[in-house]
């Protein structure tokens, strides 16, 4: 019934992440196992199977069809029930597949101008390929395709020239991309690490993800089947990269970056494919060009998909700038310029837009994107911010802690870094309307030092309770209960007291009393923000040299002193 069925209606190739959801749509993964022995038999648009068939007339193809049934029944009700699948009978199904990919190659050199002479061993290859699905259910036997340098055939058909008279879902290229994305499923990959090991190492050896750019740029995705092989093969990539995670530098430089962000920029509809595409470029974490996410700077997404997209493509931007050498690139390119104008139009883009200017303006090596800001005018963006947490947070999918933690981050990392007159521009900001950004300053002083408090007493209750158990709390343990800490609101109050101790030592006698006026108003204690700037010293600092946090220890506790 399945093999009638498949003579009439093309089946769905599809990937095994689905592009869209759409109600009722079959699950492609449950679909192409029941496809496995019969692919050559499925095309319903005319094509004979032997090679000397008659392609002029409808009846003889209809008589053919007929034939094929028959014979494909015949075979269903006499066939013995399959084999066992194991070493010997994978070594024979790669063998197979070596001897018909030969003599495909061998008909295609014979008769290049007439495809009709070597269909049927095109269907025939296409066949064993399928086949070869059952492999991945074995990742132990791996290494008999690189033994039998069969990793190296199936990379040589990812070249492989289509021919017009196979419909798509049958084209050799795509149905090598469906194999090698699921012979690098990371649930395989992770079941025999021996087996993945060997495969991996191979497919990059042979360059496979310059073979799958190059394949991709010819796949037209208006095709429903190709613009599945182009979700695949993002799979693939996905795959090896949660498997190896330095492969990532690799694959960008064989031409994976651009087309990724050819891929985004396009004047396409949104989909899967684009949503994919960034989800992959985040991963790459190489991005470097902003440009890809000026779309949002005037609209918002239109769906969850575009916004996870969105996100994705501000994440990549944020892990790019992560690497002080990209900084430059990132002021030369008016990121910052793109940013500012972003918090600006007060779209869903905003959050992300604080957390790049966050990346891009941290630390000694921010320094230059600090002074930049302050001259394009970026103190009257960021304060407004500082003033007032805008109330429409959660349809940007971003959290109020979220961003107070960004912009104090950012007006901590210019007191850092500004010099003279931009300096003199900052600190003048808070002398502004009766030093309300001051008051501002001690209101979220007060609120994190709260949520840091409780989560204090949480974890000294859990201390106490492993203690009472015999438990040892070992420095894993410590670790983790700092990063807990961290995240109930230590971070955003460790730059809120930053900003507070270097306003006071600025020279504006007005800032320090008002800081301690407002301290004493509500029962704060200076020797509690100078218990948090000593730990957010001894903290500092995972990458940096011992002379740089030696330091910039000082520095802090030089500030300390006059605070």
């Amino acid at each position: 019934v399945l093999l009638i069925a498949s003579l009439t209606a093309q089946p769905d190739r599809g990937a095994t992440r689905s592009r869209e959801n759409d109600a009722g749509e079959e699950d492609p993964r449950s679909a192409k196992h029941q496809k496995l022995s019969s692919t050559r038999h499925r095309d319903g648009t005319g094509a004979g199977v032997e090679g000397g068939a008659d392609m002029k007339d409808s009846d003889d193809l209809t008589v053919d069809r007929k034939k094929i049934l028959e014979k494909l029944m015949d075979q269903d009700e006499d066939d013995p029930e399959a084999e066992p699948v194991d070493e010997s009978s994978v070594k024979k199904m790669i063998l197979t597949f070596e001897k018909r990919s030969y003599k495909n190659q061998e008909l295609r050199i014979k008769f290049p101008d007439n495809p009709e002479k070597f269909m049927e061993s095109e269907l025939d290859l296409n066949d064993i390929i399928q086949e070869m699905h059952v492999i991945a259910t074995m990742p132990d036997l791996y290494h008999l395709l690189v033994e039998l340098n069969s990793v190296h055939s199936l990379m040589g058909l990812l070249s492989h020239e289509n021919t017009d008279i196979l419909p798509p879902y049958l084209h050799v290229a795509i149905a090598v991309v469906d194999l090698l994305q699921e012979l690098t499923d990371i649930v395989t990959l992770n079941e025999s690490e021996e087996g993945a090991e060997v495969l991996i190492d191979s497919l990059l050896e042979g360059q496979v993800v310059a073979l799958l750019v190059q394949n991709m740029e010819r796949l037209d995705e208006q095709v429903k089947e190709e613009a599945d092989g182009v979700f695949n093969t993002l799979g693939i990539i996905e795959n090896m990269a949660e498997f190896r995670p330095g492969l990532c530098t690799e694959a960008a430089q064989q031409g994976l970056m651009q087309w990724l962000l050819k891929r985004i920029k396009a004047k396409m509809p949104f989909d899967g494919n684009k949503l994919y595409c960034s989800e992959i470029l985040a991963i790459l974490l190489q991005n470097n060009d902003s440009k890809c996410v000026r779309v949002f700077k005037r609209h918002n997404p239109s769906t969850v998909e575009e916004q996870e997209m969105m996100e994705n493509l501000f994440d990549a931007l944020c892990s790019c700038l992560m690497l002080p050498a990209n900084r430059d690139r990132f002021l030369k390119g008016e990121g910052l310029q793109l940013m500012n104008l972003m918090l600006r139009e007060k779209k869903m883009s905003r959050t992300s837009s604080l957390k790049v200017l966050d990346h891009g303006m941290i630390g000694p090596e921010g320094g230059d994107n600090c002074h930049k800001f302050v001259d394009i005018l970026g103190l009257r963006t960021i304060f407004p911010l500082f003033m007032k947490t805008p109330k429409k947070m959660r349809s940007s999918g971003s959290s109020e802690k979220e961003h107070e933690e960004h912009v104090c981050s950012i007006i901590a990392s210019m007191l850092r870094n500004l010099k003279s007159q931009q300096r003199s521009r900052l600190l003048n900001k808070f002398t502004e309307n009766d030093c309300e950004k001051v008051d501002r300053l001690m209101e979220l002083h007060f609120k994190y030092l709260e949520a840091v408090q409780q989560a204090d007493k949480r974890i000294e209750g859990e201390k106490h309770e492993m203690v009472r158990r015999g438990e040892i709390l070992d420095d894993n343990m410590e670790d983790e209960f700092y990063l807990r800490r961290l995240d109930a609101g230590l971070f955003v109050l460790q730059s809120i007291c930053y900003i507070m101790v270097e306003i006071s030592n600025s020279g504006l006698s007005q800032l320090q009393q008002r800081v301690h006026q407002i301290l004493n108003l509500r029962g704060g204690s200076v020797k509690v923000v100078r218990h948090i700037m000593r730990e957010y010293a001894e903290s500092i600092g995972d990458g940096k040299s011992e002379e740089f946090k030696e330091a910039e220890r000082k520095r802090i506790m030089d500030l300390l002193e006059n605070f």
